[in-house]
């Protein structure tokens, strides 16, 4: 070997030599770094890997009738799942055993599989060759079995056996069915079973205060699956959701709701409903549809049908609207119960021509026989004495055309229009319940502002709010707010006495009761909103006159037949005999009242 390629080897060699050295030295000092230098956030970042934590679902809240009866009501469940890779090959379990910590005597001890799978079995019900076929294998997710108490699940987590969960669920059942399903509503699971809140109804709109807050349990596992029982753990406690008291009386919602869907079917109506109302309070104690979702299986009833139409659907009230002409007229001054009018078989203004549903000549009425009659020529003959200003504030004032606040979703507050925007023929129709539109519970509302002396209050759906202690919150009664003065009620109310004693209405009855009320017959408007098809007709009263303690509305879209001979009588008397009855509001003591119809 010459000099020079003796010289080149050697060099090569020291090269390489001091590239091992320096290689070593790095790795030496990153080993140094680790161990000692950064061996806490190696420790923070192992307990990291190991730490699992998992939810512990919150206990939405009921809703409860105004009696207490449960409305909706959730039950907390489990699934218990497995990993079963882990419980096959994993750690411990290789050797076919697995440790776990004997609570009675403070000790960890060896366990076997086998004796580990027979006592899931023996907790679950299920045969154990079963249990052993979804927990064992090479898969990383089975379930073993669903819906399990949380009794039940606490003694399977108690096993301690590897690579076997659970995953916390919650069934929310209505054990009243269809009762007050459109009013309750229903909610929607998310991919684990947990209620989300969607839906309708209260379901829907109270959702925050139902749901309540998860909470939590943070633990370390090793990674067979197993839990470390010398690991801190930390539980963070659920809250959860308030309970909800409604107004609602569950067995006069169901006597309604009965009511109104054989009504329904006897006129082959496209729907109807009933909304019953405490005069004094604004409380609403039914409010019944004809066709009623069951929140437990919502997919049987049509989207159209699932929701409350006495909220949802505004229609033109027709002759029910005449009553606010009539305190409007005189709260004004512009007429008295008994002040003469000659009416005409038709009445012409503004180019406008007015007709009434009967054939008459000219008549000497009393402006109690014209809303007695329901006639719409001696209406509007009253009516023109209000300017447009004041017809349109007495119907903004008495509810139309505003929402009423309560808590469902979808509410229409309905159309009344400026006055300006009124044409020619509106600014008189208005006055007997054409061209403008209102929910069936504003129209219900009227009334209830007549049978408080004038108070319109607010609808009231929530009784209480009601703590997971069972502490109980009232919702105070929101403030009321004077439309017409307690003279003029009482005189609305004389008059709408004597519709069912002097007029048309008598075939209104409910013995032992003095019941006043005015029937509705609009023409109802295409669902496209492209012209009329059918009638709306209803029928809306209180009692007892002398004080009214209840106010029912009946409605009925589109009823087949002869418009003018369908009656929502029998109805309503079944209704509002049964309210006062199970309300005992005691018999009336007075006679009533039957204001002269001609002078």
């Amino acid at each position: 070997m010459t000099t020079k390629t003796a010289g080149q080897s050697r060099l090569r060699l020291r090269v390489g030599l001091g590239f091992v050295l320096a290689l070593l030295l790095i790795i030496s000092g990153k080993l140094f770094m680790i161990q000692g230098l950064d061996a806490g956030s190696m420790a923070e970042a192992a307990v990291m890997q190991r730490t699992v934590v998992t939810k512990l679902p919150a206990t939405r809240g009921e809703i409860l009738d105004a009696n207490g009866k449960v409305m909706a009501q959730s039950i907390i469940r489990y699934n218990i799942t497995a990993s079963p890779k882990n419980n096959t090959t994993a750690g411990e379990l290789k050797t076919g055993e697995f440790k776990r910590l004997n609570p009675a005597t403070g000790k960890v001890e060896n366990v076997s599989r086998d004796q580990g799978l027979q006592e899931l079995a023996d907790v679950l019900g299920l045969k154990v060759d079963d249990v052993r076929r979804q927990a064992t294998g090479t898969g990383n997710f089975a379930y073993i079995t669903k819906d399990v108490t949380p009794g039940v699940e606490a003694e399977v987590m108690a096993l301690g056996l590897p690579g076997i969960y659970s995953e916390p669920t919650s069934q929310r059942t209505y054990p009243l069915g269809a009762v007050g399903g459109s009013i309750v509503g229903f909610i929607g699971p998310d991919s684990a079973g947990a209620p989300t809140g969607g839906g309708s109804g209260i379901e829907q709109t109270l959702n925050a205060k139902l749901q309540g807050t998860d909470g939590s349990r943070t633990y370390q596992r090793g990674a067979n699956g197993i839990v470390i029982p010398t690991a801190p753990e930390e539980n963070k406690a659920a809250v959860d959701g308030e309970t909800v008291k409604l107004t609602i009386n569950s067995d006069l919602q169901y006597y309604a709701q009965q009511a109104i869907s054989n009504q329904v079917k006897k006129l082959g109506a496209q729907w109807g409903n009933i909304v019953v109302v405490q005069a004094k309070t604004g409380k609403i104690v039914a409010m019944a549809e004809d066709s009623t979702v069951d929140p437990n299986r919502p997919g049987e009833t049509a989207a159209a049908n699932r929701g409350a139409r006495s909220v949802t659907a505004a229609i033109e009230p027709g002759s029910t609207e005449k009553t606010v002409t009539a305190a409007a007229a005189i709260q004004e001054g512009k007429v008295s119960p008994l002040s003469h009018v000659l009416v005409p078989p038709t009445y012409t203004v503004n180019g406008q021509t007015f007709s009434d549903a009967f054939t008459h000549g000219t008549e000497q009425r009393t402006f109690a026989g014209i809303i007695g009659d329901s006639m719409n020529t001696g209406t509007v003959m009253v009516g023109e004495r209000l300017s447009k200003q004041q017809r349109y504030d007495y119907l903004h004032n008495f509810g139309v055309g505003q929402s009423t606040g309560i808590p469902l979703p979808g509410e229409n507050k309905g159309i009344l229009a400026a006055p300006e925007k009124w044409d020619g023929r509106q600014e008189f129709t208005v006055l007997f319940g054409q061209g403008v539109s209102q929910t069936p519970l504003q129209t219900a509302m009227i009334y209830q502002t007549i049978a408080n002396n004038g108070v319109r209050l607010q609808p009231q759906l929530i009784d209480s709010y009601i703590d997971p202690d069972g502490t109980e919150h009232k919702v105070a009664q929101a403030p009321g707010t004077e439309v017409v003065s307690p003279q003029t009620a009482g005189d609305v109310k004389d008059l709408l006495e004597s519709v069912v004693t002097a007029a048309d209405a008598k075939d209104i009855s409910v013995p032992g009761y003095r019941v006043g009320g005015k029937t509705g017959t609009a023409e109802a408007v295409k669902d496209d909103g492209s012209g009329f098809q059918g009638y709306t007709a209803s029928f809306v009263g209180m009692a007892p006159m002398e004080d009214p303690q209840y106010v029912v509305l009946v409605t009925v879209q589109r009823p087949q037949g002869d418009i003018y001979g369908i009656s929502q009588a029998p109805v309503f008397n079944s209704v509002m005999s049964q309210v006062l009855h199970t309300n005992n509001v005691p018999p009336s003591t007075t006679p009533s009242v039957a204001l002269p119809q001609r002078y």
